[in-house]
This record gives C-alpha cells, structure tokens and sequence, in this order.
C-alpha cells in the first residue's frame, strides 16, 4: 500500500490551490493522510480525488489564534487517528512531543493518550520541517509543507510517500515538489 503523507498547507493564505506537484507526486496512490493545518475542506476534496483521505485537526483548522480559516465539520478530520495496515499500526496527528525534543516518557505518554499505546508509525506535522526518524520501535514522518516548507515562501514544498508491503514493511522517502 502506498500513503500520499501532507501537512500545512494553509490554503488560502499561503496559496490559492495545492501546487499541481501534488497530483503528479500522489497519482496511484491508495490513501492521503492530511497532517494537519488544512484551513479548508476543498483542499480535502481535492486530495479524495486522488484517493480516500484522512487528516488530523491542526492547531490552525479551528479559526483560533488569529486564523481567518476554520474547517467545516467533516467526517473525514479527527484529533488523531489510527488505522492498521498489513499489521502496522499508523497514528496520524498534527502534532505530538518526540525525544528529539523531550524525554522518551513524555513521548510513550503522548502515544498512550493519542492512539492507545505504541504504534510503529506516526505521520505529524506542524513544524514545517520534512523528516523520517526513528525512535526506538517508531518510525515518525513529517512531510513538511506543501506550500510554506520551512515557513518560507516562494521555495518549494515538499510531501511524503509511505509504503507498506506485504508482510509489513515500511519505507518511507520525502518528496520534493520543484
């Protein structure tokens, strides 16, 4: 299974549409995973022309803290998901603490209170930063922005494909939209 991985991608305010790159990179994929900070709900119908989507409710989809933009109610966007596929559990939010920036305990506690408990993938967002890390058992992919990577304007965006093969295993390569 191929996951089309996004984040951020702030339309309208960083940019009317989702670059074109988008579709080319995402074409015959068999899910999109919206990491959060989508502003509107077109940019979900867009991507679920592609394939079936999902994304996690970003600390800017909700008009707060001086975003103009607020997500309509959608099925489609919850706080966190989680989904298994071929036996890898995958944990989707916008964003979650990491050892890389706290302890490993505040991370176990932040898996235990998004998803249940450890998983072997989370897809975050938030930061604006591509990455694929690991930390101990779990993998964590942030596909930075598709429209403001690294918070900058005018540079090129990037997105990120997850793949789960048979037998469940993962790779994961981040993308960029020049």
């Amino acid at each position: 299974m191929r996951i089309g991985l996004i984040s951020d991608t702030h339309i309208p305010e960083a940019c009317e549409h989702l670059p074109l790159r988008v579709f080319e990179v995402f074409a015959g994929i068999d899910l999109v995973m919206h990491a959060g900070d989508v502003y509107v709900n077109r940019v979900l119908d867009e991507l679920s022309r592609i394939a079936p989507v999902i994304a996690a409710l970003g600390n800017g989809d909700e008009g707060l803290d001086g975003h103009r933009y607020s997500l309509d109610p959608d099925d489609r966007v919850r706080e966190a998901h989680l989904i298994e596929i071929e036996g890898v559990r995958i944990g989707l939010v916008h964003a979650i603490p990491t050892p890389d920036e706290t302890s490993e305990e505040v991370f176990a506690r932040a898996m235990e209170r998004e998803f249940g408990g450890p998983v072997d993938v989370i897809v975050q967002g938030h930061s604006h930063i591509e990455g694929v890390m690991r930390f101990g058992a779990t993998m964590v992919i942030n596909p930075g922005s598709a429209t403001l990577p690294r918070n900058l304007i005018g540079v090129p965006g990037t997105v990120a494909i997850l793949e789960i093969s048979n037998g469940g295993q993962i790779s994961a390569e981040i993308i960029s939209l020049a």
